[in-house]
């Protein structure tokens, strides 16, 4: 395997029209092409060099050269854009109809928008592909509401797979005579063993934290996982008239004051996501990782460390199940002059060219079933458990992941962890705010 490797907008729903366009793309789309892709994320055109391991990339270029290969005529122009901002400028190139088929991880707004296309209709009308290739609970996970649906619709497709988990230094554990993580993990062992492990290292004498998570970006999902650990629910609705949030929930206050125990075995910089320079390398000082994502495991093989930190799954609630539903679908722009086509490459990123593509150039977790059968998954073992975490997820995905309620939470998270706020004080403001926001939409409905 060559490559191993795979912060969002604040605005979205109604209010997704209002946001500057920022478009910062490595291509601008071009006037010849038949079809354009918008890709989100590190993915180039050119062959790159990982400054990492040394290993070489193959660009996108193969891709477009496939496809087109296999559609003669056409040609087909790929946009790459990064994630920082990716909510607010898709909402850009869709305004000014740059490309067709979207990567799209925020389709519940922009579905509710009537932004993108229904694919039901092209899924009934073509005998030649079957939803059965995908892993189970992708194609589930990603239905979300049109604006006249009355049940949840498949208007994306799943193209990256993302699993989030709980990761541990086996080393470390050793070291200070403490019993390795269960496989199923709760919230009350990881913080018993994170405290545990919080000092002076028994052997080497070294300072070691018990546990990491990063204090921006991710922290109202790690909050989410957390409060599934102890039993409770986001909320209840997805389409966003009918979306109540339990932000200041039981459930959701027993989470908030367990990270805020959390942060007194993490490094005091995790506030601003520093502190774990060390995490996944030789001279790792910290015990337990948790919401990890699969981009770990680049890291992990390329230093052959993959036996030290092993994989277990996030929190999950009575019956299995917890964690954000993450990665990326693809959709298909209402506006796209060429929808059969556009329709074309969903089935392509479907294949298993394109997928081993992905896997093993850029390092994305595949989507298809058929992938647990090649050599390059099987002949690593921590893909096992990163699979598993794609298929026990919440599902539907957190319909505020992308929207203006995920950072009235992260904010007033921060504002917990950092004292400034009681936990009461923070979850209620969260609760209220996020609530207005939702109303304003819905007024505007």
């Amino acid at each position: 395997m060559k490559r191993l490797i795979t912060h969002v907008a604040a605005c979205s729903l109604v209010m997704l029209a209002s946001c500057a366009p920022q478009t910062e793309t490595e291509n601008a789309p071009s006037e010849n092409a038949d079809l354009t892709v918008a890709m989100i994320g590190d993915f180039k055109m050119q062959d790159t060099t990982d400054p990492i391991t040394g290993q070489k990339a193959t660009g996108f270029h193969a891709a477009k050269a496939e496809f087109e290969r296999l559609h003669p005529g056409v040609t087909i122009e790929f946009i790459m854009m990064p994630w920082s901002n990716y909510v607010a400028n898709t909402q850009a190139m869709i305004a000014g109809s740059q490309a067709d088929v979207y990567q799209m991880p925020g389709v519940n707004d922009f579905a509710a928008q009537g932004l993108v296309e229904p694919l039901e209709p092209f899924i009934e009308e073509d005998d030649d592909f079957d939803l059965g290739v995908y892993n189970d609970n992708l194609v589930e996970g990603w239905k979300v509401f049109g604006p006249d649906d009355d049940t949840p619709q498949i208007y994306s497709l799943p193209v990256l797979g993302d699993g989030r988990f709980i990761q541990y230094d086996k080393l470390l554990f050793e070291q200070w005579g403490v019993e390795p993580l269960s496989d199923y993990p709760t919230v009350e062992e990881v913080i018993d063993k994170a405290k545990q492990m919080t000092g002076e290292n028994p052997v080497t004498g070294e300072q070691n934290y018990g546990i990491y998570f990063p204090g921006t970006n991710d922290t109202a999902l790690t909050l989410a996982n957390l409060m599934e650990g102890f039993g409770g629910e986001w909320g209840t609705g997805q389409r966003w008239e009918d979306i109540e949030l339990h932000f200041d929930s039981p459930e959701m206050k027993q989470a908030l004051k367990a990270m805020v125990e959390l942060a007194d075995y993490m490094p005091k910089s995790f506030i601003n996501g520093q502190g774990n320079e060390r995490w996944l390398t030789p001279s790792n000082n910290i015990a337990i990782g948790i919401n990890q994502g699969n981009g770990n495991l680049k890291t992990i093989y390329a230093q052959s460390l993959q036996d030290r930190f092993p994989i277990v799954q996030n929190f999950k609630n009575e019956n299995g199940v917890g964690g954000m539903f993450s990665g990326s679908p693809l959709a298909i722009g209402k506006t796209s002059k060429n929808k059969d086509l556009a329709w074309e490459f969903i089935k392509f990123s479907a294949s298993e060219y394109f997928q081993r593509f992905l896997w093993e150039e850029w390092g994305a977790t595949p989507v298809i079933k058929q992938a647990a059968e090649w050599e390059s998954i099987q002949e690593m073992e921590l893909m096992e458990p990163v699979l598993e975490a794609m298929t026990n997820a919440v599902t539907p995905r957190y319909p505020w992941a992308s929207s203006q309620p995920r950072y009235i939470l992260q904010a007033k998270t921060e504002g917990a962890l950092t004292g400034t706020m009681s936990v009461e004080q923070a979850l209620e403001e969260a609760q209220q705010e996020s609530m207005e926001w939702i109303e304003v939409g819905r007024v505007g409905m």
